[in-house]
């Protein structure tokens, strides 16, 4: 952010009068033409509005000025897409260099924000060569926890149906706080009549949904913690797959259909 001071305005009215497109950045209305630099002192402006407001300086054609901040814009977005670009790079995304089970199975949940809008997102591996995308679960007023939750759930169904086709199966989860919910709190939650001291058990319902269905299955399936955003290319396309989620605001979970190009589908939105 920039405060707007004496100096700034003396930077973008260098000669003649402040243009139209100025006064739209600083928030000035007609009946307050008058006094516009007045009022214009300690306002705050974006980085980029400060920006534009110098690149317009002596601009009088309005079409110009459109012109200017059309190009700024597109400026903008090309430096986003290149620092996320470089973001990709630099964490190195990667398949792991070993997998157990014959179908891996990765699997995220995100809430922007947290309470707020929430989704889930899985990526399924076939032989360490991705085979499908997942995504759904959309609540309006979800939690990162509901959605980490409710995405492992799907991924428990989804190795349900491969373990009876034969498969070994490997679920890689990034939320410490699913896996202990279904691999050790649960246990004695259940033996307590599902309550615990303290207090009352948040997300019931969908813990012994995925508690049961583990229990049924765990024989033939391998539940690991996987680090976030750590570069491991099956988690980051379970994490776009939540935020893809968000926006299509997907209740149900539903193959993604469109064609899968790994590295279009890493530059969408992160979680």
């Amino acid at each position: 952010m920039q405060i707007v001071t004496e100096k700034l305005l003396d930077l973008g009215v260098k000669e003649g009068d402040i243009n139209d497109s100025q006064l739209v950045l600083l928030d000035i209305k007609d009946d307050e033409m008058s006094e516009w630099r007045t009022l214009s002192i300690n306002k705050q402006l974006s980085d980029a509005s400060a920006e534009l407001f110098v690149l317009l300086s002596g601009v009088e054609s309005k079409e110009v000025q459109k012109k200017i901040i059309s190009n700024y814009k597109a400026l903008q977005k090309f430096r986003k897409d290149e620092k996320e670009v470089k973001l990709l790079s630099d964490n190195k995304v990667q398949t792991p260099l070993c997998t157990i089970g014959d179908v891996t199975i990765y699997c995220d949940g995100g809430c922007t924000p947290n309470p707020g809008k929430a989704g889930s997102g899985v990526a399924v591996y076939r032989n360490d060569k991705l085979s499908q995308l997942w995504y759904g679960l959309y609540e309006v007023m979800g939690t990162n926890n509901t959605a980490e939750l409710g995405a492992l759930y799907q991924s428990l169904l989804i190795a349900q149906k491969e373990a009876q086709n034969g498969n070994t199966v490997e679920i890689k989860c990034d939320s410490m706080y699913s896996i202990n919910c279904i691999k050790t709190w649960a246990i004695s939650w259940e033996k307590k009549g599902w309550t615990k001291k303290g207090g009352e058990i948040k997300n019931l319902e969908i813990i012994k949904l995925a508690y049961h269905l583990y229990n049924s299955i765990k024989k033939d399936v391998i539940l690991s913690h996987i680090k976030a955003h750590a570069g491991f290319e099956g988690n980051e396309l379970a994490d776009r797959m939540t935020m893809y989620t968000i926006q299509e605001k997907s209740e149900s979970f539903v193959k993604y259909d469109k064609e899968i190009v790994i590295s279009d589908i890493l530059k969408m939105r992160a979680g």
